[in-house]
């Protein structure tokens, strides 16, 4: 039993590193494609990237034609595929992660909740009345990969449990985001179509079941949810997590079967005529390798295998696209000013103080309660900084606040708060951690 659970933990380590290792990796991409758009909005090459990023593409039949802006395709379109994978990730963790039974759920989903609400009370509070009320969701949101990529910083001194926490508690937060875009920015309802994408989900669903490998087939009808939740009204990143959920993240075959199947299949391959060309020529051991290779298919999650081929793109592609489609902030001598503005405030204060105090409470009450338990090896110091690492929001805070609002002013009033935010969180988090966090060695 012992072995059984050293297999598991190392299974568990390798798979979690994996993960981080990819987030980390990629905020630094990212990092370097927000300092390039904030480059060129503020060079003699902002309007022509401007322009660019207005630039409609799309289609035209006859009489009809489907065209979007630049900025659209990849807010609208690039991200649906940001969102499966977030959805991925959440569905992983509510059945097999961190988040899947009540005891291992309660802290980060409880640090979760404070690091939403106590944000959108700060916020709400400055701009109650005001044109910026809209924003309130603006400063909820945290940008797992420069949260990981700024713990990552400290290697080894920063403990597994913390890591978790964090993680956990960031796709949590996505969760919570995901909510907020469908239930409260969307503006009118299209009953018709929010029909149709449940039809074609429902579909799929059985697609997924019952051919599990026809991923053309798939591809079609998850385009298909997409253009019906494009059309509904819903914000169409939406339809990423809806296709998400209907993908399994379980094996279809379990690892004991699998070895017993295997075995038999091996031992027939083993009575055979053997050679390095043998196969071509026997059609039974054609098969029996066939078999193998099929149960070892049936064996991998769907899920995860979809998560493993998708994040490099959406880690490599998509996300640092969106930084260069959307961080570009005009910086001149207005800059205080903006940052004086009650969205620009709020923001910050929401991001910079709200997201700590949120996440320290709700834990430190759940804690007290009994409810659940500080991971091994962390300690409340270094609660309150991840807690400051949350609030990183960027990717997500920028996505919403393109919901929000249609004026561009408010829009970049958002973006400035952001972005100072983002930095001031990374940096506070950075220093509560270097001095609460163990010294190599010690």
């Amino acid at each position: 039993m012992a072995d059984k659970t050293s297999s598991t933990t190392r299974g568990f380590r390798g798979y979690f590193e994996w993960f981080v290792h990819s987030e980390v990796t990629g905020s630094i991409l990212l990092l370097a494609c927000a300092i390039t758009a904030l480059v060129i909005a503020n060079s003699p090459l902002g309007p022509a990237y401007d322009h660019l990023l207005h630039t409609k593409i799309g289609v035209s039949f006859a009489e009809a034609s489907f065209k979007l802006t630049l900025h659209h395709w990849i807010n609208d379109g690039l991200m649906v595929i940001f969102f499966f994978v977030v959805g991925l990730e959440i569905k992983r963790e509510l059945v097999v992660g961190e988040l899947s039974s009540v005891d291992k759920a309660t802290l980060p989903v409880a640090a979760a909740v404070g690091g939403m609400v106590v944000p959108a009370l700060l916020y709400a509070a400055l701009n109650a009345g005001g044109e910026g009320v809209a924003g309130w969701g603006v400063p909820m949101a945290t940008d797992i990969a420069f949260a990981l990529g700024v713990l990552a910083m400290f290697g080894t001194r920063a403990p597994l449990g913390l890591k978790v926490f964090l993680t956990a508690l960031a796709i949590a937060d996505d969760l919570g985001a995901v909510m907020v875009i469908a239930i409260f920015y969307t503006e009118q309802i299209n009953v018709v179509a929010l029909v149709v994408a449940a039809i074609l989900l429902a579909a799929l669903f059985l697609i997924v079941q019952a051919r599990p490998k026809s991923v053309g087939l798939q591809l079609i009808f998850m385009m298909g949810v997409w253009l019906a939740v494009f059309a509904s009204g819903v914000h169409a990143t939406v339809a990423g997590i809806l296709v998400a959920l209907v993908i399994p993240v379980r094996p279809r075959v379990d690892i004991p079967l699998f070895i017993s199947e295997t075995e038999v299949f091996l031992e027939k391959i083993r009575t055979m005529d053997l050679s390095q060309d043998s196969i071509f020529r026997d059609k039974h051991q054609l098969n029996a390798v066939e078999q193998v290779y099929e149960r070892a298919g049936d064996t991998l999650p769907f899920g995860l295998v979809l998560e493993h081929a998708l994040h490099p793109v959406q880690v490599w592609l998509i996300l640092p696209l969106f930084a260069l489609a959307n961080a570009d902030v005009r910086i001149d001598s207005h800059i205080l000013e903006a940052l004086a503005n009650p969205i620009s405030l709020g923001i910050i204060l929401g991001l910079v103080l709200g997201k700590p105090l949120g996440i320290t409470v709700l834990s430190w009450l759940v804690v007290k309660s009994g409810r659940g338990n500080l991971p091994e090896g962390v300690n409340w110091m270094q609660v309150v900084g991840a807690g400051c690492l949350a609030g990183i929001g960027f990717t997500m805070s920028l996505f919403i606040a393109d919901l929000a609002w249609t004026d561009e002013a408010l829009i970049a009033n958002a973006k400035i708060g952001i972005l100072a935010a983002s930095l001031l969180s990374g940096i506070i988090g950075f220093v509560l951690l270097s001095r609460s966090l163990p010294r190599k060695g010690s």
